[in-house]
Formats: C-alpha cells, structure tokens, sequence
C-alpha cells in the first residue's frame, strides 16, 4: 500500500513536513479507483509510521488522525450463498454433473470443503499442500489477516486433491491457468462456473461457500471459536489467538471431517436431521 500509493507522492518529503491535506491528495487517488476499503486500511499504515516517528523523535504528531472522516465510508456487501440444506444438495449434484475444464471442476469440489477464500483457493500451491499429514498450510503473506493459516483437509479433500496432481503437479499452482502454467487461474473461474451451471450472481458466489459452511456449522451447533478460526477471521486478542491456533487444530480436523461428511450425505438424499455439538 506505501509503495504503491503513498510514496510516490510523499517518500521523498521529510516525515515532519508532510501535512494532512496532501495525506489527503494520496488517499484520493486510492478513492477515485473505487478502492475505499484500500484507502482506509492505507490511512491506518500511514498512522502507524507516523507514531513510530514520533517515538522516535521524528515528527510530533500522527496527521494520518486529522482525516478521520474525511475519506467516503466502507460500504459493507454480503456475499451470495446457498444454506438451505436441500438447495445444497442440489448445487453439490450440479457441480458432479460440471462438464467444463477438468482443473475448474477441482476447484469447484474441493471450494465447499475447505471454504477458503476465492483467491486464497486460486493461489493454492503444491509446496504447502502435505498429503501425509492431510494439511494445507497457507502462508502470511497470502492470508487477508497477514498470519499463516492451516486447513485440516478432509479425506475428500484430499482425493480431489490427489486425483488432480497428475494433470497439474509438474505447475507450481494446483489450479494453474489455462493459457500459462506459471499464473493461478482467473478470479472469475469459479463464478463464471457456477454461472454456467445456471447459478446467478444473486444466488451463489465463490466466496459464498464460506457463508454456507458458517452458517451451517453454526446451525448444526459447532463451537463458534472453532468456526472462525477455520474462516481465518481476524483475532483481535493476540494472546487467545496464539492459544487457538496452537492448541484447536485437532478439534478443527475434526469439524472438517464432519463438515465433508455432512455435504456427502447431503449429496446423497440422505434425510436432513440437525445435529447439535458442544465441541
């Protein structure tokens, strides 16, 4: 975010110089791409380089607070998804039926196991994919959160995922493009496939699969904890964060399985009766 919006117009300016209008004229820029999320996570980075700087002795003030309300507001948009147990059922057998290219139906499958996000799925790599441990690790630097995230993965997570290596293995991505190996597939791969199984917009999305899983799981009674922790949500008590990450891993394989489970039997017409858990 720096480098790419900020010092360009300010890098070379002396930190006690700069003043909140022309924060402001960086910001704007960010703003005029539509981008308002960036610029207010921007506006944040900034703040916190001038709080080092003050304690550092190189500016008396953070000017990054004069723009509290200054930049256009974030506007929150929910993501489509399907939670009704028997309209699954129905997407899981039309994404069976997928008849397109063989990397996209992986993508397909394996998106409602593991309900990463669209591009945490895209970018997945062969390196951090562990079959003997039936572990995906994701590194910081990919996560939304900036933290390395595990994803217990199913057995039929891994099938998917080892019925797929010989066709993509020799790539670094698991879902390579389809016009060069060394680029993860498109951001629009998955919905443009669900729109191809005549799911619209407004219905289902790529990022709706973390939506079904939540609120399933939440439904069918799994420890909310374990639930967001899987969503890689951010924590914002570090200490309790470290705790859950190091100590709940088992707990979570185990909703996953679960997880998989459910969606298998629900694939199969078997009669829907919610279950609770306290684990």
């Amino acid at each position: 975010m720096l480098s790419t919006f900020v010092y360009p117009r300010l890098g070379s300016r002396p930190i006690s110089k700069i003043t909140a209008p022309e924060l402001l004229g960086a910001l704007r820029l960010i703003e005029a791409r539509g981008t308002h999320e960036t610029a207010h996570r921007t506006r944040q980075r900034v703040g916190q380089v001038f709080r080092y700087a003050i304690a550092t002795g190189r500016a008396e003030r953070d000017i990054s607070v004069d723009l509290r309300g200054a930049l256009a507001p974030i506007v929150t948009t929910h993501h489509a998804a399907i939670t009704d147990p028997i309209a699954i059922d129905h997407l899981l057998r039309a994404i069976d039926g997928y008849c397109g290219q063989p990397v996209t139906h992986a993508a397909l499958r394996l998106a409602p196991l593991v309900f990463l996000r669209p591009g945490e799925l895209r970018h997945a790599e062969w390196s951090e994919i562990n079959f003997d441990a039936a572990e995906w690790r994701i590194p910081g630097a990919r996560m939304k959160m900036r933290e390395a995230h595990i994803v217990p993965l199913p057995q039929q997570a891994v099938q998917i995922l080892r019925d797929l290596l010989p066709l993509t293995g020799v790539s670094r991505y698991v879902f390579p493009s389809l016009r060069s190996r060394e680029r993860p597939m498109s951001e629009n791969t998955i919905n443009a496939a669900l729109r191809r199984l005549g799911y619209g917009q407004e219905e289902m999305t790529g990022h709706g699969f973390r939506s079904m899983a939540s609120t399933c799981l939440n439904e069918q009674g799994w420890n909310s904890d374990l639930i967001e922790l899987q969503l890689a949500h951010a924590e914002r008590n570090k200490v309790r964060a470290a705790y859950n990450r190091s100590t709940r891993l088992q707990d979570r394989r185990k909703m996953m399985q679960a997880w998989a489970d459910h969606l298998d039997a629900l694939r199969g017409g078997a009669a829907i009766i919610p279950f609770r858990r306290t684990s």
